[in-house]
């Protein structure tokens, strides 16, 4: 099958989609596709994940049991372990983790397994698209020529591109039909095919000049972030300082029209992209003999944020004459950020970590996170939530509130907590001021 029958395939959705990695950006992913009208085929290494998706039922938060069971049951979609199934595929999706070593340097482990799985099973008309985020180059040094070894040809053959995943997990507003799409492809055909493919789905295909360039877009945007959150995270920390309340000089400052975009102070930096994208960028970047200074910078203060929270747990227990030792301490959430169930590098980790360490009996509530695992002292712990009962808050010597989850009652936290260390101003957007309150 050439470019144009591929593209004709595409643009009449008659073509089969696979989607490699089920989690929350690669489900999402294949829903869409599904409910678009492709037919598509999603493959997991966890056979339990797919058979649970196979009966119906979702593991993620954003993707409905019912609408992965109506599209189950209309034949649209299914997933599967079988990796030979590759072939059966027009289009392939590569949505697998891309984590970083002890040593912060890129594990791509992932991505070459991925694309070493798709080269056995590669055919002549297939479009392979790789999501995953990962460090300008990787899709022209590590996949191209991976795939380019069965002696098609890119371009011609076969066409490859790179399209960064944009998925925010929880967020209401922008899903993947309403958030624009990058791609970048190999060549112009590769742009092509891949901008067919997800304009079939997404209001809004924005193509740039290569894979390297959309490789660079995804970094962009959260080393963006990364840099901001940084700044805020110290301008936080100098607001203590100076006797000042943050969260009020920062609404202030977005009161101004123009030039200014609020970013928010918090425990740390979580999740499996801010924390972790830019590293990929430094990494990529030393070895070229330059050093990122800004992005540097913005992880020394971040990855110290949770040492912060613990000095103020301290203070808040010394306003009683306790120390942390011994202390009773309960930890309102450990989900990255609210409403949601991943809690992948969470801040709450450190914090619990450094608790535990100067002797405080720590406890935590998350209804989204029934357990939650440390690493302190080099050996994996298993904690579980313990069940939130207001009237029995008094019974800790201090409460922190690490997650703003929106069923969590600040009134009640106030009103029944002795001593309360908010990192993310939970009690102060509620509109009640107390003594109690040790702001982040």
């Amino acid at each position: 099958m050439g470019h144009e029958q591929l593209i004709a395939k595409l643009e009449a959705k008659r073509a089969r989609v696979g989607v490699i990695g089920l989690g929350y950006v690669g489900l999402p992913l294949a829903v869409s596709f599904a409910e678009a009208g492709f037919d598509v085929v999603g493959f997991e290494v966890d056979g339990d994940k797919a058979a649970a998706l196979n009966r119906g039922e979702s593991y993620i938060l954003d993707v409905e049991a019912a609408e992965v069971a109506r599209l189950v049951d209309a034949g649209k979609f299914r997933a599967t372990t079988d990796f030979d199934e590759l072939s059966s595929c027009d289009a392939l999706s590569v949505c697998v983790p891309t984590p970083l070593r002890k040593t912060r340097d890129p594990d791509l482990t992932y991505v070459i397994s991925a694309t070493e799985q798709i080269k056995s099973r590669l055919r002549a008309g297939q479009l392979v698209v790789l999501e995953s985020t990962t460090y300008p180059g990787t899709t022209i040094e590590v996949v191209a020529p991976t795939l380019c070894e069965t002696g098609l040809n890119v371009g011609e053959d076969v066409f490859i591109a790179f399209s960064p995943e944009r998925i925010d997990p929880g967020n209401p507003l922008y899903g993947v039909k309403n958030t624009p799409k990058i791609v970048g492809g190999v060549t112009p055909r590769c742009n092509a095919a891949a901008a067919a493919l997800y304009g079939a789905i997404v209001d809004k295909v924005i193509s740039v000049s290569s894979p390297t360039a959309a490789e660079m877009v995804k970094l962009l945007e959260n080393t963006f972030r990364a840099v901001n959150i940084g700044l805020v995270n110290e301008i936080a920390i100098i607001a203590n300082k100076l006797g000042l309340d943050v969260w009020e000089v920062i609404d202030a400052a977005a009161s101004k029209p123009f030039g200014f975009m609020p970013f928010y102070p918090g425990p740390g930096l979580g999740g499996h992209c801010i924390p972790i994208d830019p590293h990929y960028l430094s990494w990529k970047l030393r070895t070229l003999n330059y050093k990122t200074r800004f992005i540097e910078l913005a992880d020394d203060i971040n990855s110290h944020m949770p040492e912060y929270v613990v000095d103020k747990v301290g203070q808040a227990l010394n306003e009683d004459g306790k120390p942390i030792k011994g202390a009773k301490v309960l930890v309102l959430g450990v989900a990255y950020k609210r409403n949601i169930t991943d809690w992948r590098e969470s801040p709450a980790a450190p914090v619990i970590e450094g608790l535990i360490r100067r002797g405080g009996d720590v406890s935590y509530h998350d209804d989204f996170v029934p357990e939650f695992a440390l690493g302190h002292g080099g050996e994996a712990e298993h904690l579980h939530s313990v069940p939130l009962d207001y009237s029995d808050l008094g019974r800790y010597d201090c409460v922190v509130i690490v997650t703003d989850h929106t069923y969590l009652d600040a009134e009640q936290v106030v009103a029944n907590a002795r001593r309360i260390v908010d990192t993310r101003n939970l009690v102060g957007k509620a509109g009640i001021t107390s003594e109690k309150v040790v702001k982040l």
